[in-house]
C-alpha cells in the first residue's frame, strides 16, 4: 500500500469525522461508485439522474475532493474517490451494526443477567428455564451465582446479582424495594435413612416423626424453613433439632449418615444420594412455595424477558403436575 494511498485514508477519515454528510449522500454515491454511471445509479435508487448528479456535486463541494472523473468514459473514480468509496463502506457497515445492536438491545436479545440461585432451585426449575431460555436469547450471557437463601435479597439490594428464587414465607415480602413472584407449589417429602424403619412404609404421616431426630437448615439462613416448623407445630410438635446444615447436600449426607430425618421440595429426589431413601407426607397437602424475586426498580429487558420464561415454564411444570 503507498504512502499516497494511506495518506489519502487518513485524510479522508479526517473529513468524514469532520463533515456534515448525510447518509443519503454516502448511499448515493457508493450507487454511482459501483455503477460508475449515473443513469444506472439512478435507477438502482429509484430517483431521477439529475437530482443525482446535483447531490454527488454538493457531496464533492462539502467535502472539496473531486470524487469522479467526469470526462473519461466510462465514469472512473478519482484516487480520493477510491478511498472515499472504501471508508463510505465502512461507515454504512458500522452504523447498520449499530441499529442492529441497538434493536437487540431493545428486545433484550442482548445483555448480562446474574441469577442468584442454591441447590433447591438447580434441582428444581432452572434447568428447564435455561433449556428454554437459551435458544431464545443466544446472546444474551446468564450469569449463575451460588447464593444461599439468607444471603438473596442483600446481594440483590447490593446489585450483586438481578434475581433470585426464594422460598416463601419470606421476611422481606412487604419490603417496597423488591417484587415476588410465586411460580410454583412443590409437595414436600420425607428425607430418611434408608434403614430406618419408617422406610419401609410407602408413605408417612407427619406426626410419626414426632420422635425423630431433624436435621435442617438454620432458620436465620433459610427462614422458608420456619414453614417447616410450624407445619409440624400444627400436627402437635416440634421438631427436634440435633443438626443443622445449610446446603442441602449437606443436609442429605448428614440423614445418610443417620443422623437424622428431614423434610425437603419433592424435587431433593432427583439427588439420588446413596443410603437416603424418600417417602411422600401421608394425608397432607404439604408444599413448598417458590418465588422470583427482583429489584422493583430495575428496569432491564433481559430480566423481564428471563421473567416472561420463568413464568411460562413454571406454568408448563404447573400443568404436568396436574394443577
Amino acid at each position: 500500500m503507498s504512502n499516497i494511498y494511506l495518506a489519502y485514508r487518513i485524510y479522508i477519515k479526517d473529513i468524514i469525522a469532520r463533515a456534515m454528510i448525510e447518509l443519503r449522500h454516502l448511499r448515493y454515491f457508493i450507487a454511482v461508485a459501483e455503477e460508475l454511471n449515473f443513469s444506472r445509479a439512478a435507477e438502482r435508487l429509484h430517483i431521477a439522474q439529475p437530482p443525482l448528479s446535483q447531490q454527488i456535486q454538493a457531496l464533492e463541494a462539502e467535502l472539496g475532493l473531486k470524487l469522479f472523473e467526469r470526462k473519461k468514459r466510462p465514469l472512473q473514480l478519482t484516487a480520493a474517490g477510491q478511498v472515499f468509496l472504501a471508508e463510505a463502506h465502512l461507515v454504512l457497515t458500522q452504523l447498520e451494526q449499530a441499529i442492529t445492536s441497538a434493536q437487540k438491545v431493545s428486545r433484550g436479545e442482548i445483555g448480562r443477567l446474574v441469577v442468584g440461585t442454591n441447590s433447591s432451585v438447580a434441582n428444581s426449575v432452572l434447568p428447564d428455564i435455561l433449556q428454554t431460555f437459551h435458544p431464545l436469547f443466544p446472546e444474551v450471557i446468564l450469569v449463575l451465582r451460588e447464593v444461599s437463601s439468607s444471603q438473596q435479597v442483600n446481594q440483590l439490594r447490593d446489585r450483586y446479582i438481578d434475581i433470585a428464587f426464594e422460598r416463601l414465607p419470606n421476611a422481606n415480602l412487604n419490603d417496597n424495594s423488591f417484587s415476588f413472584l410465586p411460580i410454583l407449589q412443590e409437595p414436600l417429602v420425607v428425607a430418611l435413612p434408608e434403614k430406618h424403619p419408617l422406610a419401609a412404609q410407602s408413605q408417612i404421616p407427619l406426626i410419626a416423626l414426632a420422635d425423630e431426630p431433624f436435621v435442617l437448615p438454620p432458620t436465620d439462613l433459610v427462614p422458608s424453613y420456619s414453614q417447616i416448623i410450624s407445619l409440624c407445630q400444627q400436627v402437635g410438635f416440634s421438631p427436634k433439632v440435633v443438626q443443622e446444615a445449610t446446603w442441602m447436600v449437606t443436609v442429605l449426607s448428614s440423614v445418610a449418615g443417620g443422623v437424622g430425618v428431614t423434610l425437603l421440595p419433592a424435587n431433593a429426589q432427583s439427588l439420588q444420594r446413596k443410603g437416603v431413601v424418600y417417602r411422600p407426607i401421608q394425608g397432607e397437602n404439604l408444599t413448598s412455595e417458590l418465588a422470583v424475586v427482583w429489584r422493583r426498580d430495575d428496569t432491564s429487558i433481559v430480566l423481564h424477558q428471563f421473567l416472561e420464561v420463568t413464568k411460562s415454564v413454571a406454568q408448563k411444570q404447573k400443568i404436568g403436575n396436574g394443577e
